[in-house]
């Protein structure tokens, strides 16, 4: 894995929608973790804004609550740059979100990149990479190797233990070709419906998946404790 950014800058790259999957609940959060202040700005916001900054960028669908609809486009509209085409409903699944935005995208999207509206903290790197990585190959997704020993368990009794050294955890954006993305989660949906990575649906139908360089910093928000962690990181980069 490794940066292919200041390669990119002289070339121009394909039609790219951004699709943010903003549709959970935050059972485990507690409150609605989108929402939530991070540093003055709302978690959902920074999101946006990180893709609204992004030149490889030039459309952002976001899929929303139904009952959050009216405020995520109002996010939108302050945060998005003017590239927010649309803001669609979720399913009931991930992956029926993630293929609602999806075929919300423009018929002119080559490439679809998917990612987690509670992940604020990525990086123009990570977003430009992955892109550069689809537009080479099939589909692209930033990974970190995993540091802890992993084991495999049934009942509560291990059965194996990994090589770790093969190891990766997978973050967001994934990028696809668009043709492959929207055939992977169709299919998805009539078939896994309880998937909950975009690259695994897209391995079921064969496409390879290229893997680039993550980022510890690049964190999902799912607890309390995270958002503190994030707030942090945050705090951290504007001292630099």
């Amino acid at each position: 894995m490794g940066s292919s950014s200041d390669t990119m800058k002289d070339i121009r790259l394909p039609f790219c929608t951004a699709v943010i999957v903003a549709g959970g609940n935050s059972v485990r959060f507690g409150a609605d973790k989108l929402f939530a202040d991070l540093e003055g700005v709302p978690v959902l916001g920074r999101t946006i804004l990180a893709f609204a900054e992004a030149d490889c960028i030039q459309e952002i669908v976001v899929v929303a609550r139904q009952d959050a609809a009216e405020y995520t486009a109002k996010l939108g509209r302050t945060y998005g740059g003017g590239k927010i085409s649309q803001v669609v409903f979720g399913g009931k699944t991930r992956v029926m979100s993630a293929y609602a935005g999806v075929m919300a995208a423009c018929e002119r999207a080559e490439l679809i990149a998917i990612h987690d509206g509670a992940r604020p903290l990525v990086t123009q790197g990570i977003i430009r990479d992955a892109v550069w990585a689809a537009y080479r190959g099939m589909a692209a997704a930033p990974a970190v190797p995993v540091r802890d020993t992993i084991k495999v368990a049934s009942d509560g009794t291990v059965t194996s233990t990994p090589d770790r050294s093969s190891l990766f955890s997978v973050q967001t954006p994934q990028v696809f070709r668009a043709e492959i993305i929207k055939a992977a989660l169709a299919d998805a949906v009539a078939n896994v419906p309880d998937v909950t990575d975009d690259c695994a649906a897209a391995e079921r139908i064969g496409a390879p998946v290229t893997l680039t360089a993550g980022s510890e910093e690049n964190i999902k928000i799912t607890t309390p404790l995270d958002l503190e962690l994030a707030e942090a990181i945050l705090r951290r980069r504007c001292a630099i």
